[in-house]
């Protein structure tokens, strides 16, 4: 299935992005990299701020590609999205997936159900695609890294 499968059953817009939305976009990603290894913090909560770095940083790749994520199952569209737009390995987008869902679980249902290796593994997983998804816009849309 492609972004335009996609597309066509309702599940992304097409969308026009800018320098500046895509700069943002992987601001927000960084920032949120830099603040989910603060010191105190939970590992609920850093592995929901690191997570929410891929899921800024995959925004990013959908739109360079001309498309947003309709609001039914957003989440997990942009997830799965990475495997059209950076040619994520199945692997990696299966664990984003289990990531989201503990993320859910820690964030809604219960504390406390994130170990510290779950977090950690999260915020590695999170510094790699967001370093590998700027070099992919950089390869394919470098036009949409000049305000960067």
């Amino acid at each position: 299935m492609s972004l335009q499968d996609w597309l066509n059953n309702g599940w992304l817009t097409k969308h026009t992005t800018s320098p500046r939305e895509i700069a943002n976009l992987l601001g927000v990603a960084d920032r949120d990299l830099h603040d989910c290894r603060a010191r105190g913090l939970s590992s609920d909560w850093r592995l929901n701020i690191a997570y929410n770095a891929v899921l800024q940083a995959a925004t990013a790749a959908l739109a360079s590609c001309g498309y947003r994520a309709t609001r039914a199952s957003h989440h997990y569209r942009v997830i799965q999205s990475l495997a059209h737009t950076i040619d994520a390995e199945t692997n990696v987008v299966i664990k984003l997936d289990h990531f989201r869902k503990k993320r859910n679980i820690g964030g809604y249902e219960q504390a406390g159900v994130i170990s510290q290796q779950e977090a950690e593994e999260m915020i590695e997983l999170a510094d790699e695609l967001r370093g590998r998804i700027r070099q992919w816009i950089g390869n394919n849309h470098p036009e949409l890294l000049r305000e960067e």
